[in-house]
């Protein structure tokens, strides 16, 4: 089964730092692209950041500049820093990868950043 298994949230202050990481299973780990999204509750889920099997990365517009995606494909961990975090970058965020049309979540980790 493939698994997806976040972490690395926590709380921290406007203008802070964290680094999120996302270990793989059950997959061919460098066969796929793979992704972080984020959720507020109550809201739609987002993509943040995407990074392909051959490592060209996408963003959305709110963290470009900020955050940085990227992968280790012999740990099979994707990675998410976060730089110059702002209050609304509070969510949970989930890994996420797409498997011959099969979309698989990780379980979420939460963010909150304080003001």
């Amino acid at each position: 089964d493939v698994q997806l298994q976040a972490s690395g949230g926590g709380l921290v202050q406007a203008g802070g730092s964290l680094r999120l990481s996302c270990v793989a299973s059950g997959l061919s780990f460098d066969d796929y692209a793979i992704g972080w999204f984020r959720q507020v509750s109550g809201k739609v889920r987002e993509a943040v950041a995407c990074i392909t099997k051959d490592g060209a990365t996408y963003y959305d517009d709110s963290v470009k500049g900020r955050f940085t995606i990227s992968r280790d494909n012999a740990r099979r961990t994707l990675y998410l820093q976060m730089n110059s975090l702002r209050p609304e970058d509070t969510a949970v965020y989930y890994c996420y990868t797409s498997i011959r049309e099969r979309g698989y979540w990780g379980q979420g980790t939460l963010v909150t950043v304080s003001s």
